[in-house]
């Protein structure tokens, strides 16, 4: 992004909008209801839409199982491309840290899943001699 394209450091913007652009949420509807139900938090207080945000506040941000605290670096009113978007904020390692072990143990969990569906030949075969007493 061009310096034309971020805020300069003393304006300030939504937070609806800077989580649109700095590509949390899809559309800004969405930012919007994430912010109400209260699923983002700026410096550990729960706000409206409409509260501004300013480079240096934290921001919290649960996404699913998951939770982003992220200090704001700029501030920009456009959507970008992903690495540019990037750029208007730094996750916390500890925050990182915290993800990367919830998506591991997640993974891990998956993996012992048992399988749904309809039963393969074999174990239509099983559940066949099961029920007439072959077994």
């Amino acid at each position: 992004m061009t310096s034309a394209e971020y805020k300069n450091e003393s304006s300030k913007l939504r937070i609806d909008k800077w989580l649109w652009a700095a590509r949390f949420f899809k559309t800004r509807s969405l930012a919007v209801a994430a912010v109400e139900t209260g699923k983002v938090l700026v410096n550990e207080i729960r706000v409206k839409p409409a509260k501004s945000v300013d480079v240096g506040d934290s921001v919290a941000i649960r996404l699913g199982p998951y939770l982003f605290v992220v200090e704001v670096l700029a501030l920009s009113d456009k959507r970008g491309p992903a690495p540019q978007a990037q750029k208007l904020y730094r996750e916390t390692e500890d925050s990182r840290k915290r993800r990367e072990e919830l998506a591991f143990e997640r993974k891990a969990q998956a993996q012992n899943v048992t399988r749904e569906g309809r039963p393969t030949k074999k174990e239509r075969r099983d559940i066949d001699r099961f029920k007439s007493g072959a077994w």
